[in-house]
């Protein structure tokens, strides 16, 4: 992301790492009350369920949140991604969206690119023992009930914090021609059709071969300008007010941009640019669908939008002149299922406000798609620029107070796993006191999934929920009655049966249950009381 700066993730303070499960193990079952939601609900039937998107970013480069540190042995770096996806799961999360490909490489095996350093310790070194973490990650998320977004790069080739040589089969290696060197970076030319070929090719490959439920992008499209503000990976870019006066290097695309004007190109080169961001984005949403119509694809551009139509007071970074990301077109023209603009600033900086930026892209987005924006979680630091853990917690409940903002991406886990200045218990005991489920996508499918069967019984430690007939589901929605109040749960659709266990003396004696699929479409709902 445009502020990627934090430590390297590790586990709170006396917190246990479990074991390591191997590739194609599950978590547990364990007997859990159903969790209540954020106000005693009472009534004779239960409201509709909780719908909302949170998730958490889990940075692999630089291994800012996994792995901890490159070249851990392969049984540790499983655990560190468990103890991730059990926190996820512990604070009601149902998403993570993990980064998988962080500079023209890959911590899955690929035919396409090479193994990440930030992974094995050297770039194109494969894990020993071989395992695939992608896979890995897919399967304990979805044990847990949490989705798997895959994040990609577009085009960056090579990060500053790189240490090892690039590999023989790095595109820097293999087609040299299409990559360019900018300060410490190196950088795909998004102007190279070949460069953009690749990065289609790469994500669709994922696609194919993974059960993903999300692809997702972030904001580095062309580079942040150096010397300039938005220098150094863009952490610059979110405290500027301005763009300054300084001299900026230009991209060195001199050679893709004659050979378009030769070819009979109109465009001058920042629109031609544009173009070529706006093209890649096109053909990714109607590739990624092409092949399978349920992944939804997200992007997390810098937060501040275009310089003609910012509302008035909002200064700083333009991402539509510096990155020539035109995210304004890509709502208008429905190229993405979810845009997450990387709101960082607080509530009450004026030139950067957040509630401010969050009303414009509500604005934008008219035709209807997920707006989910990107907290700046790690921004809870010892910096003098630091947020209080409150300031993250508002900005949530600011965002449930507009109708059309139904979720939210942590930047990033780290900040949650650490449990910076108790913000993961803030936020817990605030925010997500029960789960909730991911909001529907209807323009990619509306058709409901059956409802399931259901009956109960009375188990030693509660009320038992047998499930059966999910069929095209993922997760089960269970609204369980305790007495007077009721309380819900999600729990992954594979499951045969839950316990709903006593609390306090007070047993569950009736469920409403309902199958959700892939898309967030809800069955039927289906009761059934002792």
């Amino acid at each position: 992301m445009g502020a990627c700066t934090s430590t390297p993730m590790a586990p709170a303070e006396g917190e246990a790492v479990p074991s390591p499960a191997g590739a194609g193990g599950t978590a547990p079952t364990p007997a859990t009350a159903a969790a209540p939601v954020q106000q005693p609900i009472t009534g004779e039937q239960p409201p509709a369920a909780p719908r909302e998107f949170r998730a958490a970013w889990v940075s692999t480069v630089a291994n800012i949140d996994w792995p901890s540190r490159s070249n851990l042995p392969s049984g540790r770096q499983q655990a560190e991604a468990i103890a991730i996806l059990d926190r996820a799961k512990a604070l009601h999360l149902n998403a993570i969206v993990l980064q998988v490909r962080p500079s023209a490489d890959a911590i899955y095996p690929s035919k396409l690119e090479p193994w990440s350093e930030f992974l094995t310790g050297q770039q194109g070194k494969a894990p020993e023992p071989a395992w695939d973490p992608l896979a890995f990650w897919i399967t304990q998320a979805h044990a847990r009930g949490l989705e798997l977004h895959a994040w990609f790069n577009p085009y960056r080739a090579r990060h500053s914090a790189a240490r090892t040589p690039n590999a023989r089969d790095h595109i820097a290696n293999t087609r040299p021609q299409v990559v360019r060197q900018y300060g410490k970076f190196l950088w795909m030319d998004p102007g190279e059709e070949a460069a953009a070929q690749q990065t289609l090719d790469v994500i669709l490959d994922v696609v194919r071969r993974y059960d993903i439920d999300g692809v997702h992008i972030d904001d580095y499209f062309y580079p942040y300008p150096i010397e300039a503000p938005g220098a150094n990976g863009g952490e610059a870019a979110l405290d500027a007010p301005s763009n300054g006066n300084k001299p900026e290097l230009d991209f060195p695309d001199a050679a893709s941009f004659q050979r378009y004007q030769q070819g009979g190109g109109t465009l001058d080169r920042a629109n031609w640019r544009r173009q070529n961001v706006n093209q890649l984005i096109e053909a990714l949403y109607t590739g990624i669908h092409k092949e399978k119509a349920w992944i939804r694809f997200g992007i997390s551009p810098f937060g501040i939008g275009r310089p003609d139509r910012r509302p008035p007071g909002i200064q700083g970074f333009s991402q539509y002149d510096k990155l020539y990301a035109d995210a304004e077109t890509w709502l208008q023209n429905g190229w993405l299922d979810y845009l997450a603009p990387q709101l960082y600033w607080p509530i009450a900086q004026q030139p950067q406000a957040f509630p401010v930026l969050l009303d414009y892209w509500l604005g934008q987005n008219k035709r209807g798609r997920h707006i989910w924006p990107g907290l700046y979680t790690s921004r809870i630091d010892d910096s003098s620029k630091s947020f209080a853990p409150e300031e993250i917690v508002q900005q949530v409940n600011l965002m449930r107070s507009r109708a059309n903002a139904n979720g939210h991406i942590h930047f990033s886990m780290v900040a949650l796993m650490q449990n910076r200045k108790g913000v993961a218990d803030q936020l817990k005991a605030a925010s997500y006191q029960g789960p909730a489920l991911v909001p529907a996508s209807p323009w990619l499918g509306s058709e409901a999934p059956p409802a399931p069967t259901v009956s109960v019984k009375r188990h030693a430690s509660g009320l038992a929920v047998i499930l059966g007939n999910a069929a095209r589901a993922t997760h089960l929605a269970i609204w369980a009655r305790y007495g007077e109040e009721w309380r819900f749960n999600v729990v992954p659709a594979g499951r045969s049966e839950v316990v709903l266990t006593d609390d306090n003396g007070v047993s569950a004696r009736s469920v409403v249950v309902s199958a959700v699929d892939r898309l967030g479409n809800e069955s039927p709902r289906v009761s059934a009381a002792l």
